[in-house]
This record gives C-alpha cells, structure tokens and sequence, in this order.
C-alpha cells in the first residue's frame, strides 16, 4: 500500500509558441498552476509523504526563482533574447522544445524529481493548467 500528496503551486508568466500556427505564436501570458504529486510506499515517523512545507520549500522556490513573472522561451525565440539583454527574467527550455503546457509539466515533473532524488518517496505526476478549462499531465513511468 502507498499514500500520495498533492501540492498545488501558482506562477504568473509569459511565452510565445514560436511554430504554432495560430494566436499563440504571438507573446502573451498565463496564469500557470501545477499540481505535484508524490508517493512513498512507507509514511515518516509522523504519518506523511513527506511535509507539505518542504515541498513548498524546494519545488516552491525552484518555480519562483526560474520561472514565475518572468519569460519561458523556446532556444529559438529571439524574443527571449530580446529581453535577457534587457535585463528581464527569461527562462530557456531545453533544447529545441517549444514552452507548451505539455513540456512544462515534463519539465516540472523533472525537475521536482530531482529536488526530491535521495529521499525514499517519488515524484509521480505533474498536471499543468495552462488556463482553468486547459490543462497537460506529466506521469512519471
């Protein structure tokens, strides 16, 4: 038997879909909020997952340092080039990937686990909500 925990974060930011073919393709922005969920096949000597607070700590601060009320850029948006000459926060994905609701929860899935790596729980899935009625899911396999 396992148990899980779900930790809901919000960030505010802006992006561009460089290839998509429509609206998106133009800056905008998004009020993001991810859901990270974790499992432990055992619960700590307090009957948790893990605390909720360090969850916040760790995955918390990794979203508001790298990504929150700044910039997601695709290696190819020169608008994101743009603005980290000027000095504004912008975050690159990785490679070639476009900053779409899908690459940002892998990227999210990723990243929380390996803030976590070294503790006897996993991270499991990462739903990102691209607006309220929009969402992408990342499953750990």
């Amino acid at each position: 038997m396992s148990a899980t925990i779900t930790r809901i974060f919000g960030i505010d930011c802006g992006h561009r879909v460089t290839r998509h073919e429509s609206k998106c393709r133009h800056p905008h922005g998004h009020r993001y909020t991810f859901e990270v969920t974790i499992t432990a096949d055992a619960l700590d000597e307090m009957g948790r997952v893990i605390d909720f607070g360090v969850v916040k700590a760790l995955i918390g601060a990794w979203l508001d340092d790298n990504l929150d009320h700044g910039y997601i850029a695709c290696s190819l948006d020169g608008v994101g080039d743009a603005l980290r000459a000027q000095g504004f926060k912008v975050f690159t994905m990785p490679g070639t990937e476009e900053p779409t609701a899908e690459n940002l929860a892998m990227l999210v899935l990723a990243q929380a686990q390996a803030l976590l790596a070294g503790r006897p729980l996993r991270v499991v899935h990462v739903r990102c909500y691209e607006t309220p009625n929009c969402w992408a899911d990342a499953v750990a396999t």
